[in-house]
């Protein structure tokens, strides 16, 4: 099939990837938009795995205020070079990482960081609301870990769906901009800080 230049400039807006990438993808998939997406997808996640053990000491702080000064969100973001922290692309990603942790109210950055008290607390409460429900035993075990899958995706930042493209993680979106940048990313830390709420 013949892959024209409308087909490669209309995936490229997509997914951010390089021309050749994108190029490439629609050849392999034979022109499938949608296979190339997620061939796409693959390749930045392997581009990222391979990435993913170099040092990152550069980067940016950012601060982002919503509501008129009621809610704020204070975001550490690494790079490996000077050179990206200044890049307009990485710049938008920082706020849009800022962005996210404002709206969807992540606990922490990774399911790794998911402090191991909280996991049993929810675990106990799933059990018992299943075992309440009446559930078999050998069906509640399922029950609990499915709820806990799925309040790790609510609470874990990087398993969260992207507040500005529901189709993708902020994970999936992280090992793109690793992809199109070149370098290890690292979102290391966040504070939100909401008007009166305490901090835990």
């Amino acid at each position: 099939m013949k892959i024209s230049a409308e087909m490669v400039r209309n995936l490229r807006e997509k997914t951010n990837a390089g021309m050749m990438d994108c190029k490439k993808a629609l050849a392999e998939s034979d022109g499938d938009f949608e296979k190339a997406i997620e061939y796409l997808r693959l390749k930045g996640l392997a581009t990222a795995q391979k990435r993913a053990g170099r040092a990152t000491s550069q980067g940016l702080v950012h601060a982002y205020i919503h509501g008129g000064g009621k809610l704020g969100v204070l975001v550490e973001v690494n790079c490996e070079t000077d050179f990206v922290a200044k890049n307009d692309t990485f710049v938008e990603f920082v706020k849009d990482i800022a962005m996210q942790i404002a709206a969807a109210n992540p606990i922490c950055v990774s399911p790794e960081e998911l402090p191991e008290a909280i996991v049993n607390k929810e675990r106990e409460i799933y059990r018992q609301q299943a075992l309440e429900s009446g559930k078999p035993q050998n069906v509640v075990d399922k029950i609990v870990e499915g709820k806990l899958k799925k309040f790790k995706t609510d609470v874990c930042l990087l398993e969260q769906a992207f507040v500005k493209d529901t189709d993708k993680t902020v994970k999936d979106l992280l090992n793109e901009m690793v992809a199109s940048i070149g370098e290890n990313i690292n979102i290391r830390r966040f504070v939100r800080f909401q008007l009166g709420e305490d901090l835990d």
